[in-house]
């Protein structure tokens, strides 16, 4: 048995998806975004969260995923990405689970087509269940860390 991860399973269309939870600060319900011009398209806008101006993704655009309209279920997750926190609308939140570290492989290619690069690896969870864990530095690169962080301005 290797190291345990705990992970927080979200989900995109039918796809489950894990992020650790040492990288998550907080999970919210949908709230008013107040969009920012002159930002990728995936780039939604930002919040007020709690007094801190977060800036908040739409991971469907991100991995260029058909975009839906949100619903009840529709969570921000906010994580800690280089010293900064971003929000990521997700399709629902729904787990908090243990994982082995050793059950995770490294990722085929793409998977659902999303890129390699924005993944961590697959888990296996058992009973044919899989979770596709993120790469967060990846889900944002340099350059957009940095126009993120001139919207906190």
């Amino acid at each position: 048995m290797g190291e345990e991860l705990k992970v927080i399973v979200f989900a995109l269309g039918t796809e489950e998806y894990g992020i650790e939870v040492d990288k998550v600060r907080t999970i919210e319900r949908l709230s008013p975004i107040t969009r920012v011009p002159k930002t990728a398209a995936f780039i939604k806008g930002v919040i007020n969260l709690r007094g801190v101006v977060v800036p908040v993704i739409d991971l469907r655009g991100r991995f260029n995923l058909t975009e839906t309209v949100p619903t009840e279920n529709s969570r921000i997750i906010v994580v800690a990405v280089a010293d900064m926190e971003v929000g990521f609308i997700v399709d629902s939140a729904n787990d908090v689970i243990d994982i082995d570290a050793d059950a995770i492989d490294m990722p085929p290619e793409i998977v659902g087509g999303i890129k390699a690069k924005y993944l961590r690896g697959i888990a296996r969870l058992g009973e044919g269940r899989l979770l596709i864990m993120l790469n967060l530095s990846e889900v944002l690169n340099k350059n957009e860390i940095i126009q993120l962080e001139q919207l906190e301005v």
